[in-house]
């Protein structure tokens, strides 16, 4: 009977000792997973002011020229990643609450914000590197059909000049596309003069400071530019932010097998 007493009371003592190093295992490693989720966030807020930032720049820039293709995705794409900039400090602040006081229902929440970000971002980041090739034969159908109404809209005139003067090129391969729509030269296809909407003017060939290249050479490098860093920004930081799902979700599991243990 002392014996087995005894042994009872050796089984009880392992046990015990063996859930308090199990609790303490558990414990230490959810607090180095809670610190690094809080440093991702900190990094993650950074990411949103960057995603901002490029898609007021994208905003901003791209608008003089944003008709001159038929590609929603330049006009969307900027507008995404505004949005999502804004929704990522919101989640940031929600995902360091979350860390700190060790919330389950926050930290799975914030997890599944991630990972509609996430989405998010890597649908604007394939759709860039997609529309990259795309964008040529865009900007060709476009100012193939608009050149045309050049001298009776005013907002096709309005975006031709615009083009023309701030690229300083002429038509779409070059100044001959004018004369082949059976169009006289714009002034805006000569450097230096006043814009006067659809107005044929005296700009020749042979006048001072005029524009020899077309505008299609000029507005390909553009947009395809803007649409690697759209893409750029999109899929890097999806990648970022995947990592901040896995840590969100170890944490996650940490603070349930800690509940579990006890």
């Amino acid at each position: 009977m002392a014996i087995g007493a005894g042994m009872s009371c050796v089984k009880l003592k392992f046990k015990i000792k063996k859930k308090k190093t199990t609790k303490m295992a558990i414990g230490a490693g959810m607090s180095c997973v809670k610190y690094l989720l809080f440093c991702f966030n900190l990094l993650f807020a950074l990411t949103g002011l960057i995603i901002l930032i490029v898609g007021i720049w994208v905003e901003a820039n791209s608008h003089p020229y944003i008709d001159l293709t038929d590609e929603s995705f330049y006009t969307t794409g900027p507008v995404v990643l505004i949005i999502v900039g804004v929704i990522v400090f919101i989640v940031a602040f929600f995902g360091c609450c979350g860390a700190v006081k060790e919330n389950h229902c926050m930290i799975v929440t914030f997890a599944i914000f991630l990972l509609v970000i996430f989405t998010a971002e890597l649908a604007v980041g394939i759709a860039g590197y997609v529309k990259h090739d795309d964008i040529q034969n865009s900007i060709v159908r476009h100012l193939n059909t608009t050149i045309k109404d050049y001298p009776t809209n005013k907002e096709v005139q309005s975006t031709f000049d615009i083009l023309q003067t701030d690229l300083q090129c002429c038509g779409i391969y070059g100044p001959g596309d004018w004369a082949n729509n059976t169009l006289p030269i714009p002034e805006t296809c000569c450097a230096g003069r006043e814009i006067k909407e659809g107005a044929a003017a005296a700009c020749t060939p042979d006048s001072p400071g005029f524009h020899t290249t077309g505008c299609l050479s000029k507005l390909v490098p553009f947009f395809n530019d803007m649409a690697v860093l759209l893409g750029g920004v999109g899929l890097g930081i999806a990648m970022v932010q995947l990592l901040g799902v896995i840590f969100a979700c170890c944490l996650a599991r940490s603070i349930r097998s800690e509940y579990e243990t006890v």
